[in-house]
């Protein structure tokens, strides 16, 4: 029951699940016509033993997504995703997501995705997903009568999609060949119209090591019914529908990247949790319940936080509590705050101050539970400090979650809360909601109606009646800035002011901050833990190499908010960087990596050159002077040969006096 003449299922390879076991004979699946009704049923059959081989029905449970067709699956992390589909009025851009173990289906919320993100693909059928590293990569299908050709990225991780955009050298390969594989005889060729109708056996085989033919650089088009398959770290997409119901037998190879991702938001996440280093703690509420956090992360997330915390810190100036470390730096004064400075918050509580936080580290809050109402609740109360707090980005996310949220179930809740916090926007939402055609009746019979304000209630008739009429605001919506946004400023110069230690390079010292350090740095952890300087100043090297001034900065950058662009002379000094200081992954060794293998140039060389030397590594020094040598006219032209140290210039003697030929020298010989 699984071929229809309209629809078509998928299948994968999966870890293997438990069920009820029940058999299906191949005349079950392949003959029997299911009248064109669409199912969302799910079957696994094991392939390891043959002599047991049936198939098992799945007993699915959780968010199941609507029974459809023309769908792609992939799996990814030990879990399946199903992408969009043929569902016919219930098709939607959702994204669901099974877990093999519990099988449990759930579908992956967008709603954190902010004005001016990158929205998801549109809702779409008989397009291709595939799974890679971490990624999900959706190409092509029919999206609202358009066959799109961009090539949509998801990052299981951090939830977030994206448009590749390809490498602007890439280039169409075709291969040259096919081969067919155990075809008895070659096949028939078909007029357009008998394709549509005859079904083809034939199994053809494509050799991946064949020599291909480049052409000028395009894109596929956009097409549906295709195929796609990855091989070792490249998408192959083969075949499918065009412009004109024509079909297609082109076939493109997508190279993917492949970088280990940026921890930045989960290693400030786990600051937050564990609390180490902090020099914080935030009295709350009537009850004065205790919160402890941060200053470095705090004051440059939110501007009203850091006024609480300057103006308490201000109250503590003459104390003993407060040692200015004066001489240190210049005019910058080390915070040195024993025992944690005290900040009292009374418009907050502790439960909604704490989800308040987690965004402060994470960019990120908790999506509410379905069905959960003291979830949303709960998101309500962080959307009122988040206004208080002047926190765009946090209001906004708080605003998708709880509209999203809203449903039959609570909306009288809601809004009756939002009534009582004085929630203008979420109150209107709501009312809005409850006076819907499809939803009034139910709403005006439920138990909790009863229950509601008379003000409420006389709102609600009184919108039924005479509905306001709607204004649409040309304002943009203010989202804020993100957390990158806001360590990237406070690197600049937003925090110099609570500065708590001194890095030391070369003498030259630069302010920065310890939590910060500790949280992207293993090395700076264990340091500030058990073998803190009495001084509060750390020297800086990278083994027994010191960086330039300039590979030390890149090094804040990769720290404080997450930045892999830097020089390719920097490349060289950080490539060991990772090891040496326990960064939580190689990201930055692997786009170092990247940087000096692309970016030698005629108008660098000298310059990498000089650090491949200091940093001795001997194959970049080698290939500099390979170009040197290769492109000497040019860079003896540069003002920075002459600023060579000696033994550098004796480098580039010597290999240039390795490259002529005997014959050259003989040439030269002639002329004196």
């Amino acid at each position: 029951k699984r071929i229809s003449s309209e629809g078509a299922s998928s299948m994968f390879l999966a870890p293997a699940v438990g069920s009820t076991q029940t058999k299906m004979t191949p005349h079950q699946d392949v003959l029997t016509s299911c009248s064109n009704f669409l199912l969302n049923d799910m079957w696994t059959i094991g392939l390891q033993d043959r002599e047991l081989t049936c198939w098992e029905e799945i007993e699915q449970s959780g968010e199941i997504p609507p029974s459809c067709c023309n769908f792609p699956v992939a799996v990814c992390k030990d879990k399946m995703f199903v992408f969009s589909g043929q569902s016919g009025a219930k098709i939607t851009n959702n994204l669901f997501q099974f877990e093999f173990k519990e099988k449990i289906w759930t579908r992956i919320p967008t709603e954190h995705l902010l004005r001016g993100s990158p929205p998801p693909p549109q809702r779409r059928y008989g397009h291709t997903m595939v799974a890679f590293d971490r990624h999900l990569y959706v190409f092509g299908g029919a999206a609202d009568n358009t066959l799109p050709n961009e090539l949509h990225c998801y990052d299981v991780d951090s939830q977030t999609w994206e448009v590749i955009q390809p490498s602007p050298d890439s280039e169409v390969a075709h291969p040259e060949v096919a081969e067919r594989v155990a075809a008895p005889e070659e096949a028939p060729s078909f007029s357009s119209e008998e394709r549509g109708l005859k079904k083809s056996r034939d199994v053809f085989g494509l050799d991946f090591g064949i020599t291909t033919v480049k052409q000028q650089p395009t894109l596929p088009s956009g097409r549906l019914f295709h195929a796609a398959a990855v091989i070792s770290d490249a998408m192959y997409i083969f075949g499918g529908t065009v412009d004109n119901n024509i079909r297609s037998g082109e076939m493109y190879r997508f190279q993917f990247s492949c970088y280990p991702k940026c921890t930045l938001h989960e290693d400030y996440g786990r600051l937050w949790e564990n609390r180490q280093f902090s020099d914080l703690e935030f009295v709350l509420g009537e009850k004065e319940d205790r919160v402890r956090g941060h200053a470095a992360i705090v004051t440059a997330r939110c501007k009203w936080l850091r006024k609480k915390i300057i103006q308490a810190r201000e109250r503590l100036k003459q104390a003993t509590l407060w040692v200015p470390r004066s001489g240190i730096c210049g005019n910058v004064k080390l915070c040195c705050l024993q025992p944690l400075l005290e900040v009292t918050i009374r418009e907050a509580e502790a439960q909604p101050f704490e989800v308040l936080m987690q965004f402060l580290y994470t960019d990120k809050i908790k999506y509410p539970r379905k069905g959960h109402v003291q979830d949303v609740l709960l998101i309500m109360d962080v959307y009122r400090l988040a206004l208080n707090f002047k926190l765009s980005r946090l209001e906004q996310l708080c605003l998708q979650y709880i509209e999203a949220s809203v449903d039959l179930q609570n909306v009288l809740i809601v809004c009756e809360n939002a009534n009582k916090l004085q929630l203008e926007q979420l109150k209107e939402h709501c009312l809005n909601f409850v006076v819907k055609e499809s939803h009034f009746n139910q709403v005006i019979m439920m138990k909790e109606f009863e229950h509601l304000s008379s003000s409420l209630i006389v709102e609600i008739v009184r919108r039924k009646q005479q509905p306001p009429v709607r204004t649409h605001s040309d304002q943009p919506v203010d989202i804020g800035t993100s957390l990158i946004q806001d360590m990237k400023a406070y690197l600049e110069g937003a925090g110099i002011e609570f500065c708590d230690i001194i890095l030391l390079l070369d003498g030259h010292p630069r302010p920065a901050h310890k939590a910060i350090l500790a949280a992207r740095s293993s090395y700076f952890e264990a340091m500030f833990r058990s073998f803190m300087p009495e001084d509060g100043q750390v020297n800086i090297s990278i083994g027994e190499m010191v960086p330039s001034k300039q590979a030390f900065e890149s090094m804040l950058r990769y720290i404080y908010y997450g930045e892999v662009n830097m020089p390719p002379e920097d490349s060289l000094y950080l490539f060991a960087a990772p090891y040496y200081y326990g960064f939580y992954n190689n990201r930055l060794q692997a786009y170092c990596k990247q940087n000096l293998e692309m970016n030698v140039t005629v108008e660098n060389v000298l310059q990498i050159l000089e650090a491949a030397d200091k940093t001795q590594a001997l194959d970049m020094k080698k290939h500099c002077l390979h170009i040197i040598v290769h492109q000497f006219t040019k860079v003896s032209k540069l003002p920075n040969l002459r600023s060579l140290s000696q033994p550098l210039l004796l480098d580039i003697i010597e290999s240039l006096a390795n490259h002529i030929s005997d014959k050259q020298c003989a040439e030269l010989g002639s002329d004196i």
